[in-house]
């Protein structure tokens, strides 16, 4: 008996220490994503927020299709469509929330945007208790801008929120593009079409500072903190970490970008905003957890 419950033991030890290296490698992931746009943001004086968007995806892109050599033949017009689909909602994402952080705190910036897969969550659990996830959510969004958002700034406020809602789009055709194609191979294809759709945005606004070694250099750096990195790390978390697990964890964006932005940028937040900042985080964890008990 104490032969098969050590064996059990032994069985379940690795298992567990399995799902400990899955969380580190997710907070891993969140710490890498939010000091790289910390990063990008001391990196906008040089290339501008649409420059260092376009630096940070034309990297990306390439790093993915040189260690994934995604195959391009012998796909329909659907995967195609979709994977087109997904490239538009990256660069479009990815442009909105660097106006937003060039405009207001990073912490503030994640909260706002982290409403998008918010929403989806509390929309797709159908449970009246979301309801209430929601409501805090929103107190505490309220509470971020209790001056109207006027000391936010209006304009980089929507642009977080609407970063937020290609963030919700953003999941939902990652989860199509990966039934459609095998491995990383769609997220490859994605990146490139972001990357393509952004070369001119970015051309126009920075010019030749794009081809300073510094600027490239650093956005190199922004790209494999905010891109690679996370993806990989949570490609690998995901193997053994359950998809609820995961999603809570996501919920840490919020406090992990403001921990940035005052390490990295000096972005010193009030008492009223840490707390409207951890609403959102208890309100996401409530959402995810509700959406994975129903």
């Amino acid at each position: 008996m104490r032969a098969a419950q050590a064996g059990a033991a032994r069985a379940e030890a690795p298992g567990a220490r399995g799902r400990l290296g899955s969380v580190a490698l997710v907070i891993g992931g969140i710490v890498g994503l939010q000091f790289g746009s910390s990063v990008a943001v001391l990196l906008f004086p040089r290339a501008g927020a649409l420059g260092v968007v376009t630096l940070r995806l034309v990297v990306a892109s390439l790093v993915l299709l040189l260690f994934c050599r995604p195959r391009v033949r012998g796909h329909t017009r659907g995967d195609w469509a979709t994977v087109l689909a997904f490239g538009v909602a990256l660069v479009g994402m990815n442009s909105l929330f660097y106006q937003a952080i060039d405009r207001i705190p990073l912490g503030a910036a994640v909260t706002l945007e982290f409403l998008g897969p918010l929403i989806l969550s509390v929309a797709t659990s159908r449970r009246l208790l979301s309801l209430v996830w929601a409501a805090l959510a929103l107190g505490g969004v309220v509470l971020l801008g209790r001056e109207g958002f006027d000391g936010l700034n209006l304009v980089g406020a929507g642009c977080a929120l609407a970063a937020g809602g290609l963030w919700a789009a953003y999941i939902l055709l990652s989860a199509r593009t990966g039934a459609r194609f095998p491995q990383a191979d769609g997220l490859a294809l994605a990146m490139t079409v972001a990357a393509l759709l952004s070369l001119p945005l970015g051309a126009f606004s920075a010019g030749t500072a794009l081809l300073d070694p510094v600027t490239l250099g650093l956005g190199a750096a922004v790209a494999m903190m905010s891109s690679v990195l996370p993806y990989t790390l949570e490609l690998l978390a995901l193997r053994k970490l359950p998809a609820s697990g995961f999603a809570v964890m996501m919920s840490l964006e919020p406090a992990a970008a403001a921990t940035a932005g005052f390490l990295v940028l000096g972005q010193a937040l009030g008492w009223a905003e840490i707390v409207a900042i951890g609403l959102v985080v208890v309100a996401s964890v409530g959402a995810v957890r509700s959406a994975a008990g129903r």
